[in-house]
């Protein structure tokens, strides 16, 4: 078989937020992903906004990661942070071959059980 390379692969930072915030909600405690206004008006607008919550920069072969969430009332803020940074590192490079050289975890609110109900109706 040819294993010459016939042309390039280029994967946008939008796809990458996407897969980062799929990840990024996997993870048990994490309540919902925390957007931008333009974001949330877009979902008001009926748009949905699956890389809500996510920033990437890509230089090279490597990405950056910032992710922005709520959590559960209740959950041990660290531990989610961690399982956040491997479920995040581990989905982006698996799915892109980027190397994930960086996830920050920004924890931007807490949230009950009562409200994310409420989100959810």
């Amino acid at each position: 078989m040819n294993s010459k390379n016939i042309g390039q692969v280029k994967i946008s930072e939008d796809v990458i937020s996407i897969i980062a915030s799929l990840a990024a909600t996997e993870v048990e405690g994490v309540a919902q992903m925390s957007g931008s206004i333009t974001g949330n008006i877009s979902e008001i607008l009926g748009k949905k906004n699956h890389s809500k919550g996510v920033k990437v920069q890509v230089a090279e072969d490597k990405a950056e990661i910032d992710v922005f969430v709520h959590v559960e009332y209740g959950s041990v803020i660290p531990e989610i942070a961690k399982k956040i940074q491997d479920n995040v590192k581990t989905t982006v490079e698996t799915m892109t071959g980027l190397e994930v050289t960086l996830v920050n975890v920004y924890i931007q609110g807490v949230t009950t059980k009562h409200e994310k109900n409420i989100e959810t109706k």
